[in-house]
Parts: C-alpha cells; structure tokens; sequence
C-alpha cells in the first residue's frame, strides 16, 4: 500500500470523503494534508469541459475543443498510430484545460446495432476494439492525464441502463465482453476504469465481486481506480468491497456517511477504505502534476489532426463505374440537409462544442469541382416535402452527377435511448428514390453512427459512409471525392440485409428487469460468417481506388508472413486481416475470429511484407469446466485477406492442447450448432448460463422499492400515472420544440432508479422523501389486495 504515511494523518471521515466527489467533475481536496482535487470531464472525442452548470448528458454548453470522429468511426481506420495520435491530441487540450481524467474510451462490444450509444464505441469484435482501445489509452496518457475506459461491463443497451440486468454466459462474457477491457488494463495500463451502471447476472456491475475483485483486481492485476458512472452507484459499501473506490458525482456527503457508519459498525474493514484511499491518491499525485503545466494548443493544427483522423476513417461502400474520384469539369448538384447542417457526432455527455465546423456545402462550393446548385431535399426531422423533392429533382436532372447527402438525425442516436429501427428516415428514403428515377450518377454520402439498412443500394451509383466525422468531416469528404484521399476505412462492424438478420434481434432489448444474451457467443460476424447468412456488407469491408495482391505466404511456427503489393495506378493504404478458424472443432465456436491486422501505405507498385505473431491466446477458448483458456488441439486455418468474405491467402497451423474436449457438445447445445438461435429453448440456455436465469418481466404484484423506476410507478396508483405522464409529455414537448436532445434526456429521468434522486439532488429531495412517495403508491396496491 502506498502513501501509508499520509492515510495515517487522516480521520475516519476525512478518508471516506475522499470516496465521492466534490461537485459534479472534481475530486474533494484535504487542504491540512496538501492533497488536490482533481478534474473529471467526458470525452471520449473531445474535451467535454463544461463553462457553467454542470450536467452528465450534455444539456450546458461546454468550452470549445477540438471534436473528433467518434469511436465508431475511427474504428474504420483499423490504424493504431493515426488513433494514438489522436490520444495524444486528446491529451494535450486536456493538460491545457486542467482536465486529469477524460472519460473514455468506450469500449463495449457492439451487441445489437440498435443500442443508441453505439456510436461511442469500437466495434462488435473483441480484438479489434481491444487494440484499438489499447492505442487510445496509451497515446493519451502519453501526455500525463489518466484515460477511463469504459463501461465496465456488459453495457449492451440504453434502455432501463440503470436497472436492466444483462445474463451472460461466462464463456461468452470471456470470449466477447472482457478481452477488450483486460487489454486495455495489461497492455494499455489504463490508471482509471469507469464501472458502468447495470447489472450482470444479478449483481449491479460495481459492486460485482467477480468482475471486479476476482477478476479485474485478482486475475489482471489491475493497481489503478474504478470510478462509478456519474450516478451508478447503488450500495456505497458493497461498492466499496469490490474496489470501486470513486463514486460521482458528488452526493453532498450522503454516501461518506454511510461508509463511516459502516467502518464503525464492524460492517466494512478499515483496511479495506485505506487500500481505496492509497488508489485514489496515486491518481491524484500522479496526474495533478501534469495538468498544472501552462501549456498551449494550436487549435488550427488540432483540427487539421481531426481532418486527417476523418479521412482516414471514411468508409467507401460501392464505386459503380469507378464514378469516384469525381472527373474534372462535371457538373455536380449538391443535395441534402445534412449537407449545410453537418451530422457529425452523438448526442448525451460525449456532445462537443467544436472549435470550428465547416460544412460540405463551403468546402465543397470552394473547391475545384463545378458545383451547379444545391437543394435541401428534405427536413431533417419531419415528413415529406414534395416542394423539396420537386427542388432536388429538377436541379438532378441539369447536372452529371449527385452528391446526395443523407443519414440518421440528432434524435435517432443518443445517450439513453436506443435506436428503434435500422431504416433512414422515410422522406430520405422517398427522395432517394425520386432522384435515382432522373439520375443514375448518384453518390450517396451517409452520415450516422452505425448500421443502417440499404434497400436503395441498387439505386445509386456510389455510396461514402461518414460515420460521425468530427469538425473536419466536411474536409475528408472533399478530399475522398476528389480523389486527394484514396479511401482505406473498413467496416468494424457487420451491415444485414434487414434488422431481423441480427442474430441478437429476438432477444434485444431486454425490456424490463432482463436482457438476456440468448445468442450467446454468435454476435456479429461470428454469426453471419458461422452459418452463412447473406449480409449486405461483411466485417472488414471498404473499397479503395487502387488494387492490392496478396502473395508468398510464410508460416513458420505460430509466424505468419506475406507480401502485398499496389497492383492499380494510384496510391493507397490496404488493411490486411488475419483470421483464425479451427477445422473439425469439438465445441461450438465462430467458424473464424479475427486475430490480426496492419495497416500498409503502399505507393504505385510498391510492395510491403508484413508479419502476424500470434499467441496461444489466439487459438484459445475459455473452458467453464476448468475456468481457464485452452487450446484445442488440432489444425487450425489461417485466412488472409481484404476483408472476412474476401481473403487471398490460406494456410494451416498444427496445434497442441487439448485432445479431447468433455464440454459444449451438440447434444447438449443443438441450436448452438445449428445457429437457429430463436429456437433456444429454457432448458438449453439454462444449460449454457448453469444456473435458471431469472424472471425478465417487472412482478406487477410487488412492492415498488428504490430500484425501481418512474416508467414502473405508472401502473401503481393514480399518482404513478400522473408523475409518469408529466415527465413524458415533457420528453415529447421538446421534440415538438424540435429539441430531440433534451427530448432524449428525459428518457434518463424516466429511466432512473428511485434511490439515485437523493444523490443527483444533493439531498434536496431526501430518501424520506421518495420513501413516502413509494408508500402512497404502493397502500394503493395493497387495498386492491
């Protein structure tokens, strides 16, 4: 234990202060013994620093900082270097605005293409979303701060986020969940971990001793802090217990007491309060230095850095009769809302206020290209306009070729919210239509934070996926379409053909008190790849304006070895991958698990080698039996290539491990084999959890208690009702005010738990307070009784 000397001068309560905040995104400070406060902001693009009132969802504007592309689209890039640069930029604004934590980077898998917060992470793969994450955290706290990946773990949907209990199999919580978040710990040595607000198989994940004390703190041997998500905090002891040392925001006390209480009454061991103190405090030392530096930022370089991140990012789908590059001299319409008024990141606490933000329309207007005219086309939020359709129209039928501006707006992705379908807009899709009937040159530009369906694919000529790309996304665009750019992004996550292709669709949301992980290990691609379901566009796919060949496979032991060479007439970077499948496995698996990448720059005709070292990690799978990784013995492929559905290169590695294998069998697992994932039954998924999961529907006879939620109040008693319907008309008061974020939030307030008002009112209103409210509602249930 460190600062032994220092814990020793401190009171009881003066220790168990130091477990929550001061305010909103600053750490207490004990002035007597020189200890600082520190600051918390949100990021995980940008430096969320709030000017004014302080708020978790990005309701109060902050100071300006340099947005980024969001997690999902820098995950295209597959580039660690380009994502460590853009760490380390992140860390500079931070040590220029006093900031020593920045919350993030998220690195949950991407269950469901549905969770609205989507947008804020990596990818569906845990080995991606691992390296990627790896190389944020290290080039952030290059420059001193601490990183805080995020959240931990299994938070797989918004709604009911605070309450939802997320059951999971253990080997898919190994295989799927975890990976990521002890790479980030092993390798990235993260110094801050943010615990993330739901439940995993009945336990609220901060207070979890198995993710957290026997695995986290045990298994991976991690020495840094795990802090609440702001309001996450349930039982302030058991937190305690499972070494969540930091709860925020601040609870006006009411939290401190309860843990003094507890060291006095032999509940909690002192003991246990210094080792949380000791944490604390090397965080504190450790990034209160840095941040008092004078340094300073130059924001137009920054930006600069955000236009070179984007147009690495950028993600060309379909490039039908090489329309793009864009010729010289053609005539070009401009059409689109999101083409004035960019949709360039999420809404809810990642919300940045940009330094600056160029818009396509300018720089496109201001570029060499012949630009004819530009038409709105449609309203970002409402229903069709055929005056906008007829504008658009007409100026697609005067010019060679349409660049189409469409996406998902402001209230589709959200902190909080979960997405409710994966189709754009219905006016988009209805202009879309109108013009592919006049012009067949149409360079259909995406903006959105995720999947989307595509039943117009065959309508368009070109299609360029944004993702959300930051303040320069404007920039990358026109460079991507005047060929200054050549597009090397790929898909980090799997397109279906429809929604209901998602092997998680059936199971997804949990609605009430359950979500149940049903699909298991078979996620993303693992699912599609595994029983060969036709997807629109697979794992790892982008298209690029040259052509690569691959060659000269080498495999010596666990090495692997290649050439790549630029076969086309321009230059360009190529993401090669590697993926690992066993042959004729004994167990349930994905057919193939991505276990490497590089990302190569290659000029005309260069040539590059390139080499993968894998590790036994890479041919593992967790055993529950022996509740370890092992290796299957055997033969095992390796596929190289462009993408999951396009590899050049195949080869063989001979393994040792395992020779026989006593557990995940067919006959006891059929639909795991079949990948008919509907048809589980209760017994087969009580087979894979070990244990009867619980019931996943709200006991509408019970008592509501402090766990609960206004969105359950509204079936007790009139007053339910009535608190239920205020807060919903409010919720759609603002959309009708065209203010979808603020409409967004108040899902949050529907959404959370009883025993959080104390806290987030700093005890205006008290738990006696709420506790009486709860009674009125629930004599009323007892008199129908």
């Amino acid at each position: 234990m460190k600062h032994i000397k220092l814990i020793n001068q401190m009171t009881l309560e003066e220790k168990a202060s130091l477990m929550s905040g001061e305010n909103f995104w600053n750490t207490k400070a004990i002035e007597r013994l020189g200890i600082p406060s520190i600051m918390m902001t949100d990021g995980p693009h940008g430096v969320r620093k709030q000017a004014g009132k302080a708020d978790h969802l990005g309701l109060n504007k902050s100071i300006p900082a340099t947005c980024f592309p969001t997690a999902a689209t820098i995950a295209n890039s597959w580039d660690r270097e380009l994502i460590y640069s853009m760490g380390e930029a992140l860390g500079q604004e931070c040590v220029k605005e006093n900031v020593s934590v920045l919350l993030g980077p998220g690195i949950n898998i991407k269950r469901n293409p549905l969770c609205g917060r989507n947008f804020e992470y990596f990818s569906e793969d845990p080995y991606l979303t691992g390296e990627l994450g790896v190389a944020m955290v290290k080039g952030m706290q290059s420059q001193g701060i601490s990183a805080c990946p995020k959240h931990y773990a299994v938070n797989s949907q918004e709604h009911m986020r605070m309450t939802i209990d997320e059951i999971v199999d253990e080997r898919s919580l190994r295989e799927i969940y975890l990976p990521a978040f002890e790479k980030v710990v092993k390798e990235g040595h993260t110094k801050t971990l943010m615990s993330s607000y739901n439940q995993v198989n009945g336990e609220f994940a901060n207070e979890h001793t198995h993710l957290m004390n026997e695995i986290l703190f045990d298994e991976w041997g991690y020495e840094g802090v795990v802090v609440t998500d702001w309001g996450g905090n349930n039982d302030r002891v058991a937190g305690l217990k499972a070494h969540n040392q930091l709860e925020m925001p601040a609870t006006n006390g009411i939290t401190d007491l309860e843990i003094v209480k507890a060291v006095k009454e032999g509940f909690l061991e002192e003991r246990v309060l210094d080792e949380a103190v000791s944490q604390l405090l090397t965080l504190i030392f450790d990034t209160s230095q840095v941040v008092e530096k004078q340094i300073e930022v130059d924001l137009e370089e920054q930006h600069q850095k955000a236009v070179a991140v984007a147009s690495e990012s950028l993600v060309l789908l379909k490039n039908g009769n090489k329309l793009l590059p864009i010729k010289d001299k053609q005539s070009i319409g401009i059409i689109g809302d999101f083409a004035k008024e960019p949709r360039y990141q999420g809404a809810g606490s990642s919300l940045i206020n940009p330094t600056k933000l160029p818009n396509a329309l300018e720089v496109l207007s201001n570029s060499e290209l012949a630009i004819s005219g530009y038409a709105k086309g449609f309203l970002r939020r409402g229903k069709t306009k055929e005056k906008l359709v007829k504008e658009a129209v007409e100026l697609s039928q005067q010019v060679e070729t349409v660049l189409l501006f469409v996406g998902l707006d402001e209230s589709a992705e959200a902190e909080g919210i979960d997405r409710a379908h994966l189709s754009l807009p219905e006016n988009q899709l209805h202009l879309i239509d109108a013009i592919s009937q006049v012009n067949p040159n149409i360079v259909l530009i995406i903006a959105g934070g995720g999947v989307i369906e595509m039943p117009f694919i065959n309508q368009v000529r070109s299609v360029l996926h944004t993702y959300l790309a930051g303040q320069g996304g404007a920039e990358a665009i026109c460079n991507v379409l005047l060929g200054k750019t050549n597009p090397s992004g790929k898909l980090s996550e799997t397109y279906p053909i429809t929604y209901e292709d998602t092997p998680s669709a059936p199971f997804y949301p949990g609605k009430e008190v359950t979500a149940e992980h049903r699909e298991g290990l078979f996620i993303g691609y693992r699912y599609f790849d595994t029983f060969k379901k036709e997807v629109l566009f697979p794992f790892g796919f982008g298209l690029s304006y040259t052509t690569f060949a691959y060659e000269n496979l080498m495999i010596s032991g666990q090495s692997v070895s290649l050439t790549v060479t630029n076969t086309g007439e321009v230059a360009g970077s190529e993401i090669v991958q590697l993926y690992v499948e066993k042959e004729d496995s004994q167990i349930f698996r994905a057919k193939r698990e991505l276990k490497g990448f590089e990302k190569i720059h290659l000029e005309v005709g260069e040539s590059k080698r390139v080499q993968f070292d894998l590790s036994e990690r890479d041919f593992s799978f967790y055993s529950i039996h022996e509740k370890k990784w092992l290796v299957e013995a055997g033969t095992y492929g390796i596929h190289i290539g462009a993408s999951l559905l396009d590899t050049r290169l195949f080869g063989t590695i001979e393994i040792e491990g395992e020779e026989k294998l006593y557990e995940y069998s067919e006959k006891q697992f059929p639909h795991y084999y079949s990948g008919e994932l509907e048809k589980i039954s209760d017994v087969e998924y009580t087979r894979l959890l070990g244990h009867k999961p619980p019931a996943p529907l709200w006991d509408r006879d019970k008592s509501l208690g402090m766990n609960d939620t206004i969105a359950q109040a509204r079936s007790k008693h009139w007053l339910g009702k009535t608190t239920y319907g205020v807060v919903a008309g409010v919720k759609n008061g603002f959309m009708l005010i065209d203010n979808p974020i603020w409409s967004n939030n108040m899902y949050f307030v529907i959404n959370m738990p009883f025993r959080q008002i104390e806290r987030f009112t700093g005890g205006k209103i008290s738990n006696k307070m709420v506790k009486g409210y709860l009674n009125v509602l629930n004599k009323n249930k007892k008199k129908k009784g």
